[in-house]
């Protein structure tokens, strides 16, 4: 097992991954920016490197001064958590050829699923269910195009290969429209992503995100770990998750889930990663897979009493899977809503000094959050400030533990969406359950009127 560990991450995530190395008696070291001088995590490791200016370019991105901070401290291993380098394959392969370990998969990998075009061959090979659409990257002639979209039928959706986290999209409705989305996705994805390849979907008009949580390690194990329903999403960005998703029949799930444990083997993958899916008409179509641990782990943490982030660490050190699929045992409900520093209305980031912080507790509640009372949450980075889950023996259970949990948090000097989670508790079609990717857009739209 390592020793030292150097986190390559800021705000609640280089939190948690500190607490996992404590419990496991690994030293943490934490790389920050000027910005974030002050963090909770930056005062609680056992070393703490400072890598620059707060903008990410010259700090958290900055792949020579993580390198360097982890030679100076004699780290043995660097976690990228999420977002950032995470899923950076030229990252983890100079952390690898530094002499380092990287706890993630393998770069081969990363480049693989990172690469939505190259991830979906993949998963038809492997006999995980697609998205109707392109073969490959749509080719340059305008009537190969045209043709693809008639064999498809809109609207379809043009993606870029290179993409993530929302961007990079556009819904085309009509033929007339087509050549023009696709060349102006094509512009933005060269920009944005480095990457001018495109491909085209068939547009689901009502789907909703389940994804399926995977840990595989070294010696060609693989498991999945339930499902998670990441539907309540604006603007393609998660705001609340649960696990299990509710409404679906537990056949097709485990259908599903246990292809993408067979998945994992196939491609040789290693450590924690999400196959995410639209569900719609009882089919499950694969759009991507991250091949990090993400925001939304603790909710399946939650429901199967694994710590997803120790067994990163654990694989990454060359150890096998402590356990098989018949031994993973799913237990109850579980609910996560992500706290965010803006405007509940105009989700407009709302930066500042909190001059008040008082988190939940009780029964099933967990907070995972950097933040302190008098902590400045600095305006260079995402508005993610935290995390509430709640768990329960049911769905019923969980909603009211976190409308309680809601009602008791208080963060004073700066504005945050927690009016709008309480507002979605309390909310008819959240409680039924099932609710579609589009349903908060519509809400919201409603709500102004």
């Amino acid at each position: 097992m390592f020793k030292k560990i150097l986190i390559a991450n800021r705000g609640e995530i280089a939190l948690r991954i500190q607490r996992a190395c404590r419990e496991m008696g690994i030293q943490s070291v934490v790389v920050y920016s000027e910005a974030d001088r002050d963090a909770k995590y930056v005062r609680l490791a056992d070393e703490a490197v400072c890598i620059g200016p707060a903008p990410s370019a010259q700090s958290y991105l900055h792949m020579p001064a993580i390198i360097s901070a982890a030679e100076v401290t004699d780290a043995e291993a660097i976690h990228p958590g999420y977002g950032f380098l995470s899923e950076n394959a030229d990252f983890a392969e100079r952390v690898e050829s530094s002499g380092f370990t990287f706890i993630g998969p393998t770069p081969e990998s990363i480049r693989t699923m990172g690469d939505k075009v190259s991830a979906k061959q993949a998963m038809i090979k492997s006999g995980v269910p697609c998205v109707p659409g392109s073969e490959g990257a749509l080719p340059e002639d305008p009537k190969e195009i045209i043709r693809t979209a008639r064999a498809v039928g809109y609207p379809v959706i043009i993606k870029a290969a290179g993409g993530g986290g929302g961007r990079g999209m556009r819904v085309v409705h009509t033929e007339a429209a087509l050549i023009h989305a696709v060349q102006t996705t094509r512009a933005e994805a060269g920009a944005a992503f480095g990457n001018p390849a495109v491909y085209m979907e068939k547009f689901l008009e009502h789907p909703r995100h389940i994804e399926i949580q995977v840990l595989a390690d070294q010696h060609k194990n693989a498991v999945w770990l339930g499902e998670r329903d990441c539907s309540m999403q604006r603007r393609h960005q998660k705001i609340i998750e649960e696990a299990p998703a509710p409404g679906i029949p537990r056949r097709l799930i485990e259908k599903v889930g246990e292809r993408c444990a067979a998945a994992c083997k196939k491609i040789g993958y290693r450590g924690a990663g999400t196959f995410e899916f639209l569900f719609e008409n009882g089919e499950f179509y694969f759009i991507e897979m991250n091949t990090r641990v993400q925001v939304e782990h603790p909710v399946t943490e939650m429901t199967s009493g694994i710590d997803i982030v120790q067994m990163q660490i654990r694989v990454a050190a060359g150890e096998k899977l402590p356990f098989t699929q018949r031994q993973i045992e799913l237990r109850g409900h579980a609910i996560e809503v992500r706290l965010n520093a803006e405007d509940p209305v105009k989700f407009i980031p709302s930066p500042g000094r909190i001059t008040t912080w008082h988190a939940p507790g009780g029964p099933g509640v967990r907070v995972d959050s950097h933040i302190y009372t008098n902590y400045f949450v600095p305006p260079n980075y995402d508005s993610m400030i935290g995390k509430i889950i709640v768990h329960g023996d049911t769905r019923e259970q969980a909603l009211a533990r976190m409308r309680t949990a809601l009602s008791e948090t208080v963060i004073e000097g700066i504005n945050t969406n927690i009016p709008l989670h309480r507002e979605l508790m309390v909310d008819a079609k959240f409680i039924e359950g099932g609710t579609d990717i589009h349903y908060l857009e519509h809400w919201m739209a409603a709500r102004k009127r």
